[in-house]
């Protein structure tokens, strides 16, 4: 059933409406008619089954017939704080980050990022990257909008991150098992993933004195776009989020 995101929440046996952009895709691409089912979700964990009432070019009307907490939301935060990498590596990070169950994603500037856009081009890869998540929640039946954050140098990362609770420093350089950080009861937590050369050792070090734990995902030196993927993944695993 195609799924769309609301601002606000709605109300069983009360009309809807949907409009701009995702009103042009339900008409126009995926040419729906009245009487079609749609589901909305309010962004806040609420997810409505919705029947067409009318469409326009610009608008379509809904009428609200249920609603029901989404199930799909795990239940530990997880914020990614991401290296940016050379490239579009980053539309690839944003998009699986979203489907593995990310909560929160930071684009960082790290020491040895090749990729360092001006004020004007990072403005626009943000907005470019909130659409890529907002497409990749809709496709995994998100229950909230993954936020993507602005781009902030490293040191601000870390202070951030270390404000909000367990920082998790995925270093090539090795660390402890992933097991022995988290486990079910894991409510909060960051995750570090650096650039394609990886963090400075005198980043590790600024880590480590803000209490962050270095982390090894095995003895194999998995690529940029890759690390993020793995992490998430066992972090799900180890957290009991893929059950």
């Amino acid at each position: 059933m195609p799924r769309f995101f609301v601002d606000i929440p709605c109300e069983v046996g009360k009309p809807a409406a949907i409009t701009g952009d995702d009103a042009r895709h339900i008409a126009k691409s995926l040419r729906m008619k009245p009487g079609d089912s749609l589901e909305l979700c309010d962004g806040q964990g609420m997810d409505y089954r919705c029947v067409i009432d009318s469409l326009q070019e610009n608008a379509v009307e809904l009428q609200v017939l249920s609603c029901c907490p989404n199930h799909t939301e795990p239940h530990t935060f997880v914020t990614l704080i991401q290296s940016l990498p050379k490239a579009d590596k980053m539309d690839f990070v944003m998009q699986k980050a979203v489907e593995m169950g990310v909560s929160q994603i930071v684009p960082m500037l790290s020491a040895r990022c090749v990729s360092r856009p001006d004020a004007k081009s990072a403005a626009k890869k943000r907005e470019r990257w909130q659409k890529i998540a907002i497409e990749a929640a809709k496709q995994c039946g998100r229950g909230i909008l993954p936020e993507v954050a602005p781009i902030t140098d490293f040191r601000q990362a870390v202070q951030d991150a270390s404000a909000r609770g367990k920082i998790l420093f995925f270093y090539e350089g090795g660390g402890a098992p992933l097991r022995e950080l988290i486990s079910a009861q894991t409510q909060h937590l960051s995750i570090f993933i650096g650039p394609e050369g990886g963090f400075a050792p005198e980043e590790v070090e600024f880590a480590r004195c803000l209490g962050a734990k270095t982390v090894t995902l095995g003895p194999r030196i998995l690529r940029t776009e890759t690390a993020p993927i793995a992490a998430l993944a066992a972090v799900m695993l180890l957290t009991h989020n893929l059950e």
